[in-house]
């Protein structure tokens, strides 16, 4: 995604400097004019909140079509299953548990220190019923009683199309991932084609989604101004205890949990493994773009990590979009703190389906900045939680992004060490020939 505007602005810098307008202008109408006189409620009503509902809105519009065509791309991807055999399955069995480890962290965390908690409930219902008829209809809440069996009978969708209508994701995705090995387990020019076609599509989508994340500085300030004319200065210190409890625990996913992987399934020592990526933990750290530190990726895990060149190429090319962690982690915080925020009590079903529904949608996040939020938005209407909270966090998106995308990056590294532990590479016997110079 190009993160620069017109002028050489950098996409963050209007990110950060249409937070900060929204949230100055809305602490000010809080402390000094009052949420309730005339002139704030129309502008509230009719101005910023129709255009946060029509970002909201483009986002609902592309994260069906986005998240389908990235899944599917994102399993067929692992073509070489074929050939790589054991290799493959081994990458998505240890993507999964790694991204369940990861989300569990994320939910453990915002349950125990629950950061959103501590708003004035009254102002919170304000703003719930302020935004229940946008959100009304839109996908179904999760239901209330645990039934485990109901539960993983309802992950099969009896008819796609009807559960893309209705908005079923958790479904819906499941759909996509079959549809991704049907893909992988049959190869014709049919299927190639049909291939293309879906990678085209998740083209498509991504420069859509590029096009409604460019208005998001603009969108930003009208949601914050909305939220902070409500909550006033309630919302800086949620939003400072949501920050730490994320970085909290990227930090434990990263600093415990990788290092536990390499050292146990990799045989290799953390500490000489964090020394060898570190190019690419600063590339990701920088850019918050998990494709642009792809190819710094693939030369560390081949000159470095001395990985065999083939599978290491498969693993990381894969993982750039289906081993997001990192951003699996995010997505359960965020949605939990928000549910906190506004007061929505998840149930324990509820919660098992924001983690399904992360783990998912790793998968299907683009590799770019800001990726994640068509995700987050959807979920947040899965549970119930007013999709307009989802400005809360947009302000500091681009700090927690360049985290999350250093998690997913080196998510990507460890998976590669892991797998290739005890594979050899016949790529690796025969150097590849050097071009002649020009």
């Amino acid at each position: 995604m190009d993160t620069t505007k017109k002028g050489g602005i950098p996409f963050h810098v209007l990110m950060f400097l249409g937070f900060f307008i929204g949230l100055a202008v809305g602490l000010y109408v809080n402390l000094y004019v009052g949420a309730e006189t005339p002139w704030v409620q129309t502008v509230t009503s009719s101005v910023t909140g129709p255009i946060g509902q029509l970002f909201l809105g483009l986002l609902f519009m592309l994260v069906l079509p986005l998240l389908f065509s990235a899944i599917v791309v994102g399993v067929a991807e692992m073509g070489d299953l074929g050939s790589l055999g054991r290799v493959g399955w081994k990458t998505l069995a240890l993507t999964v548990v790694v991204s369940s480890i990861a989300v569990l962290i994320g939910l453990a965390l915002v349950n125990y220190f629950r950061p959103g908690d501590g708003v004035d409930p009254a102002l919170a219902q304000s703003l719930l019923a302020q935004y229940a008829d946008s959100a009304r209809g839109i996908v179904e809440n999760a239901p209330e009683r645990v039934d485990l069996g109901q539960f993983f009978l309802d992950l099969v969708p009896r008819n796609v199309f009807a559960a893309a209508a209705e908005n079923q994701v958790l479904p819906f995705m499941v759909f996509a991932v079959f549809f991704g090995i049907g893909l992988v387990l049959v190869r014709s020019k049919a299927t190639d084609a049909l291939q293309q076609a879906i990678t085209g599509l998740f083209e498509v989508m991504m420069k859509l989604l590029t096009i409604v994340i460019s208005v998001a500085p603009i969108a930003i300030a009208c949601l914050m101004f909305n939220l902070a004319a409500l909550f006033g200065w309630d919302l800086l210190a949620r939003l400072a205890a949501y920050v730490g409890v994320a970085v909290a625990a990227m930090a434990i996913h990263m600093f415990i949990v990788y290092p536990i992987f390499v050292w146990v399934l990799g045989g290799k020592n953390p500490f000489a493994f964090f020394a060898q990526v570190r190019d690419p933990m600063v590339v990701a750290f920088s850019t918050a773009s998990s494709n642009a530190t792809l190819p710094v990726s693939l030369r560390a895990a081949e000159t470095e990590l001395k990985l065999p060149r083939k599978i290491a190429r498969f693993v990381l090319t894969v993982g750039a979009t289906a081993n997001q962690n990192g951003t699996a982690l995010f997505e359960g915080v965020t949605v939990l703190f928000l549910a906190q925020f506004f007061g929505v009590d998840l149930s324990l079903n509820q919660q098992i389906v924001v983690m399904l529904v992360c783990i998912l949608g790793g998968i299907g996040t683009a590799g770019v900045p800001a990726g994640s939020l068509p995700v987050i938005a959807m979920i947040l209407v899965m549970v119930g939680v007013p999709a307009e909270g989802i400005g809360l966090i947009l302000g500091v998106d681009r700090f927690l992004d360049m985290c999350r995308t250093t998690l997913n990056v080196t998510g990507d590294l460890v998976v590669a060490t892991v797998v290739s532990r005890g594979e050899k590479d016949p790529v690796t016997a025969e150097p590849e020939p050097i071009a002649p110079a020009v």
